[in-house]
């Protein structure tokens, strides 16, 4: 079985597909802005040009089934396999359903859902939970601690932003733990780390823009304090509890969605951006009570979808072979 990706040209996918051993395809597309201004014009003008680049992409590589990956990228390409008759699906990581798939839904087989959302049902939408990657999964904690040189006994908190950095969970990070606290993992993004390292005054303070090894940075600590993007099924899948700050402008508010669905299970805990200066109370709290880190480890684990991968792969299959 051979498989290519297609996406555009200027994101992270053009470095990272290749760098991996994948064929890709570049077209151009570009994401709508909220306000009329000279960049959704051209967003505009992009998407009217893309169908037509993904469907001379469609008859290069003559595909089996097409999967979209949510986003503005995979509309075009959804629109171009179902003009062409090629089965296409798509993939949803948030709770809320986002502009691109509403729009492109009409167009696919199948719409693979991360959480249960109001009035997508079956057949068309299917809950699989969020893909993890298989390599960020399967470590050990005191393995994990070693690789970044932490101390392997005691305490460890954890900070996860997103790829490109939150400041100000970056910020609050560093200016609350850089000189005293439990060890700490703070994993910032390429952003705000030179900005950052002249507040970390100690040594079992590890911070890192990224990190190769990012299954070892979500085994190594007893709890996290992260954002509530894709990163949460990770931590999931690691079980590890957490305290969830979801980003506050995010489309549909969907980070809070995304953080509530793993509240009500019992493995995270919600504190609004606004209310950041709670943690340290709930840190302290929750690290002076094992029992309760255990249960919300426990529900972590439980709540987690490590197959989601192997049940999409398989519907895709299937979808082909129909």
């Amino acid at each position: 079985m051979e498989v290519t990706f297609a996406g555009s040209p200027d994101r992270v996918e053009a470095e990272l597909v290749p760098k991996h051993g994948y064929a890709f395809d570049p077209f151009r597309i570009a994401g709508f802005p909220r306000r009329p201004s000279v960049a959704l014009l051209r967003a505009l003008l992009l998407a009217g040009k893309a169908p037509a680049a993904c469907a001379a992409i469609l008859r290069r590589r003559e595909p089996h089934i097409v999967l979209g990956g949510g986003g503005f990228v995979a509309g075009p390409m959804v629109l171009a396999a179902w003009l062409r008759r090629i089965p296409a699906a798509l993939t949803e990581a948030d709770a809320h359903l986002g502009l691109a798939n509403r729009l492109a839904a009409p167009f696919a087989r199948r719409v693979f859902l991360a959480y249960e959302i109001p009035g997508r049902k079956l057949p068309k939408f299917r809950v699989t939970g969020r893909a993890v990657p298989v390599a960020h999964r399967g470590a050990t904690q005191a393995e994990a601690r070693a690789s970044f040189g932490l101390p392997v006994d005691g305490p460890m908190l954890a900070f996860f932003g997103a790829l490109a950095g939150a400041r100000s969970l970056n910020d609050f990070a560093a200016e609350t733990y850089g000189a005293t606290g439990p060890a700490v993992l703070h994993v910032s993004g390429e952003r705000d780390f030179e900005r950052l390292r002249p507040l970390v005054q100690r040594e079992d303070y590890v911070l890192v823009p990224t990190t190769p090894d990012f299954g070892s940075a979500l085994a190594a600590p007893d709890l996290a304090v992260s954002r509530a993007g894709g990163t949460v099924w990770e931590l999931a899948a690691a079980g590890t509890p957490s305290i969830l700050v979801p980003y506050p402008h995010a489309t549909g508010d969907h980070q809070t969605l995304n953080a509530r669905h793993f509240e009500r299970g019992g493995g995270a805990i919600v504190v609004p951006e606004q209310e950041l200066d709670r943690v340290p109370a709930l840190v302290d709290e929750l690290f002076a009570d094992p029992d309760r880190l255990a249960t919300m480890r426990t529900a972590m684990l439980a709540m987690a979808r490590p197959d989601a991968a192997a049940e999409i792969a398989e519907e895709l299959i299937a979808l082909a072979r129909g």
